[in-house]
């Protein structure tokens, strides 16, 4: 039967496609924490008090980062050039979703926009990234490989999630809520599009590097279409609602200091 936990062992059990999997998360991840700590270096004097949350963000994803090459270099594998079409993050770089990176690299401060945008499209990029750390903790929690690792990163991206529920809606009560509410619809819209296109580019690679009948390609397209159709027709309104979390200043501390061999 063809199901997440199945799929998902059968990519943990061959070298190269756990190679390609851990290659494109540890890319995500250290970009990510790469972003993170410019905005945090650029916080606008209005949002000094920002800076040390989001740069806990920003080494949170540089640890998950050295969490995927931990794991790959437990095999005795090496990190990959990720695929271009493949390559979430940078896409919705390109895309014009978050920051774009020649205002990260100035030294120019951001504005207080700038810092707006930045949580409206983490609060719907963290959803995504939640949701799925929470699939694979519910299936891999207790793997002896991977479940230390996926159980950490799950709980990190919980937190982030709450972060920026908990940021966007003080933003919102001080009267930035018609601009969030605009910023989170058109993020969420775009990343359900991106999140399509990616999700079909890694399951052709994975196809390939698993031999894959065509039919079983041909139902994992098509129920990617079928999360997209769902997603554009409501289901993105889950990416943009935003609630105060049960955790409040869930990255008011310094990052954790687990052990990164995962």
């Amino acid at each position: 039967m063809l199901t997440a936990r199945s799929l998902f062992q059968e990519i943990l059990d061959n070298d190269d496609s756990y190679r390609l999997f851990c290659s494109i998360a540890a890319s995500g991840e250290h970009q990510g924490g790469w972003e993170n700590g410019r905005i945090a270096a650029l916080v606008p004097e209005s949002r000094r008090a920002l800076a040390p949350r989001i740069a806990r963000h920003g080494a949170d994803e540089d640890k998950h980062g050295r969490i995927f090459d931990a794991l790959l270099h437990r095999r005795g594998l090496q990190r990959i050039d990720v695929p271009p079409e493949t390559d979430y993050t940078r896409i919705l770089e390109r895309e014009g979703i978050g920051l774009p990176h020649a205002k990260l690299r100035a030294d120019a401060p951001l504005t207080e926009r700038d810092i707006i945008a930045y949580l409206a499209h983490s609060r719907v990029t963290e959803q995504r990234a939640s949701e799925q750390m929470n699939m694979l903790t519910a299936h891999f929690g207790d793997h002896p490989e991977i479940g230390n690792a996926v159980r950490m990163i799950c709980q990190d991206e919980a937190n982030h999630l709450a972060y920026c529920h908990e940021e966007l809606l003080r933003l919102a009560a001080e009267g930035h809520g018609r601009l969030i509410r605009d910023l989170l619809r058109e993020s969420a819209l775009a990343e359900i599009a991106i999140y399509r296109d990616v999700s079909l580019a890694v399951v052709h690679r994975m196809g390939r590097l698993l031999g894959w009948p065509r039919a079983k390609s041909a139902a994992l397209t098509a129920g990617i279409h079928a999360l997209y159709a769902y997603e554009r027709l409501g289901g993105w309104r889950r990416m943009v609602t935003l609630r105060m979390p049960r955790r409040r200043d869930a990255l008011g501390g310094p990052a954790t200091a687990e052990p990164e061999f995962a």
